[in-house]
């Protein structure tokens, strides 16, 4: 693998100091919210992937296979992400099941912006051990720090991880259809809330994607600041 350049190493730990944070903050409501430490840190081990682990801390507790269903449909976005990296993790079976591990938007990003295939499998391998390595460090000490603090939403700690969500989806927010979906789903998250279990609303959100349907001049109307 080709030596990766100082621009691709600074972006990659200031998306890893982000992860940190998020990670913190799952480790701590987790074991508030009545997880165990061992059940919490699990699952930052074999699942690795933030929403899905997120949306299971409100799912687990009342529906065990509402938490299943909620974490495949987060995850599909996966099975083109695999398709596109297919030739960057490699051909032998253990690097293709350590590669698909690290399969993360972050490592899939990293590396679809480099413009050669050997810098691709570079940042893709850094990025993915980098952040695996940090968000399970941050897991150990959110779990260390849920125990000891009553109630990690007076820290703040509640707040990390749609703050880190909202600071991603704003640069997608510029496409316009982007923004009809996130407003859509947005709509009936907050519809639903006050009538489903925690979690739910986040699944029925997903309805957004139904805007994707909508053929570009068709009948659908224009967003919030788009020329008609």
């Amino acid at each position: 693998m080709r030596p990766v350049d100082r621009a691709l190493v600074r972006d990659i730990a200031a998306i890893a100091a982000a992860v940190g944070v998020v990670g913190l903050s799952y480790g701590a409501i987790a074991v508030a919210a009545g997880l165990p430490a061992w059940a919490v840190l699990a699952m930052s081990v074999f699942v690795f992937a933030g929403g899905s682990q997120f949306l299971a801390i409100g799912l687990l507790l009342g529906s065990p296979a509402a938490a299943v269903a909620g974490g495949l449909l987060l995850n599909t976005r996966h099975l083109p992400f695999g398709l596109a990296m297919a030739d960057v993790i490699g051909t032998s079976w253990p690097a293709r099941l350590l590669g698909s591990h690290l399969l993360v938007d972050e490592s899939v990003a990293f590396a679809l912006a480099q413009p050669d295939p050997a810098r691709r499998r570079s940042a893709y391998w850094l990025t993915g051990i980098t952040l695996f390595v940090v968000w399970n460090c941050a897991t150990v000490l959110g779990v260390l720090l849920g125990g000891v603090a009553a109630d990690p939403a007076a820290l703040g700690l509640d707040a990390a991880f749609p703050a880190g969500l909202i600071a991603l989806l704003l640069p997608t927010l510029r496409d316009p259809q982007a923004r009809w979906v996130a407003l859509v789903g947005a709509a009936v998250a907050l519809a639903a809330a006050p009538f489903l279990p925690a979690g739910l609303p986040v699944l029925l959100a997903l309805t957004g994607l139904l805007t994707l349907l909508v053929k570009p001049g068709g009948s659908a109307p224009d967003p919030p600041g788009r020329p008609a």
